[in-house]
């Protein structure tokens, strides 16, 4: 028996197998089920060897577990139009904000794989803020990306600013000390991207970043938010960030005839940008010999720290029409239990490669038989995919670590500040809040007006739900 084999090799994991009758080992229930995981950005080697290693520990009931880069032009109809037909992935990702969207889709973790204190303990607040859904884990992400700033060294050098704003008082006097603009008021040299909406990369996060530390209120009912879009804490946010576009205004320092952000940025004629960690890389390739650094985002003197996040979780999808098996071979698994067992595999392997293992082992069960056994693990499976991709940590002990990396640390430590907003239809929503700032930047519209709109338009999309 092979369970009574792995005993022999390690002795003193004895107490991890359940035993029933007669002090006689209860025999496991065979069975095996397939997984397959859809992604996004990463190729397969981020993923390669953690897979083979979950494999080859759990070979009794995996056949293959395979992972398959999917096109984010088309995922969210991909995900749809593969569950109608009954052939969509066992785990997939899904955006933070897109719960609300896809929780008919989504088996929540068994209640035996792990507490709702171990989530908690295990992840940053803003994880188990989004995935936790009365008292039930939706998801298990491996990477949390939160907001920080981005500024070029040499601009700061060149007007001898030493080190870059920690608040937003700061910002405002360095981006005026950054900016130049020549006799025909063209923007030669921006002291930070802020003001406008579509040639600023992520600004709705921004935005919503701003609007969080001026105190927002965020309310949630299930798997949904709502935030507070036409109240003091957005104008305040969105009065702040419309200033650097006004003429006239002395923090002018942006418009909407400059270079997208991030060009902007890596072609040297920007000293600020706030962003996620995923442009670090974007910058590098774009030019190497760019003196760069970021640092945690600024905050308003005496307020509440915060920051937004916007990052993806692994999820377990709901029901999956189980294989065709060929007339004469024996099924792999009882008749009627293909579903249960795939969700519990899936579960077993997010546990696997999403939480910590202080002990250095993890435990897997088979459900049929109520057995388990616990078997060393050699590497951190989380740890080795945020060394290969290099992005900041959702896991609170990976955190710590990653407060020690000149890059990762801002996005590290904002990740146990950030909060999100849960909508379904973020997209839309964003847009909303997109055009908002252009119409105060055309002067179509006051701050007030502007969001008063937003609000109602925001409202009906949460309503057609």
């Amino acid at each position: 028996m092979r369970y009574l084999r792995m005993l022999l090799v390690v002795p003193v994991l004895f107490g991890a197998i359940s035993l029933s009758g007669c002090g006689k080992e209860a025999a496991p229930t065979p069975y095996k089920v397939d997984l397959e995981i859809w992604g996004l950005f990463d190729d397969s080697g981020a993923y390669q060897e953690s897979l083979t290693a979950f494999r080859e520990l759990n070979k009794d009931h995996i056949n293959n577990i395979t992972y398959r880069k999917m096109s984010e032009a088309t995922y969210q109809e991909d995900i749809v139009r593969a569950f109608a037909e009954g052939k969509g992935p066992d785990i997939f990702l899904i955006r933070n904000s897109w719960l609300p969207k896809f929780e008919t889709l989504i088996a929540p973790a068994p209640a035996y794989q792990f507490s709702e204190k171990e989530y908690r303990d295990a992840f940053a607040d803003v994880v188990a803020r989004d995935f936790i859904v009365e008292g039930k884990a939706y998801g298990a992400p491996l990477s949390v990306d939160s907001l920080a700033l981005y500024y070029n060294k040499d601009l700061f050098n060149a007007v001898g600013i030493a080190n870059p704003p920690s608040t937003w008082d700061e910002f405002l006097v360095d981006a005026k000390a950054l900016s130049s603009i020549d006799a025909y008021g063209n923007i030669v040299q921006s002291g930070a991207a802020f003001g406008t909406a579509k040639n600023i990369n992520r600004s709705p996060d921004i935005l919503l970043a701003l609007a969080l530390q001026r105190g927002a209120g965020v309310e949630s009912k299930g798997s949904a938010d709502t935030f507070q879009i036409a109240g003091d804490p957005m104008n305040g946010a969105l009065d702040f960030y419309s200033q650097f576009s006004k003429i006239g205004s002395e923090s002018y320092s942006w418009n909407s005839r400059q270079h997208y952000s991030i060009d902007a940025f890596y072609e040297g004629s920007l000293a600020m940008m706030v962003n996620y960690s995923w442009h670090i890389d974007t910058i590098r390739r774009k030019n190497a010999k760019l003196n760069f650094a970021v640092a945690a985002l600024p905050q308003f003197s005496g307020s509440q720290p915060s920051n937004y996040a916007n990052y993806w979780s692994f999820v377990v999808a709901k029901n999956k029409a189980a294989p065709v098996i060929a007339e004469g071979q024996p099924a792999p698994f009882p008749a009627g239990k293909y579903n249960d067992l795939r969700v519990h595999e899936s579960w077993q392997f997010l546990h696997y490669f999403a939480f910590p293992h202080p002990a250095k082992s993890v435990t897997l069960r088979n459900p049929l038989s109520d057995t388990s056994v616990t078997l060393p693990i050699k590497d951190d499976p989380t740890k080795l995919y945020l060394d290969k991709t290099k992005k900041p940590a959702a896991r609170r002990d990976l955190i710590e670590e990653q407060k020690r990396d000149p890059w990762l640390a801002p996005f590290a430590s904002g990740n146990l500040l950030a909060k999100s907003w849960r909508i379904g239809e973020i997209e839309r929503a964003e847009g909303v809040l997109a055009e908002s700032i252009e119409s105060v930047d055309r002067g179509e519209n006051t701050v007030r007006g502007a969001l008063q709109s937003a609000d109602a338009q925001v409202r009906a999309i949460i309503e057609r739900k």
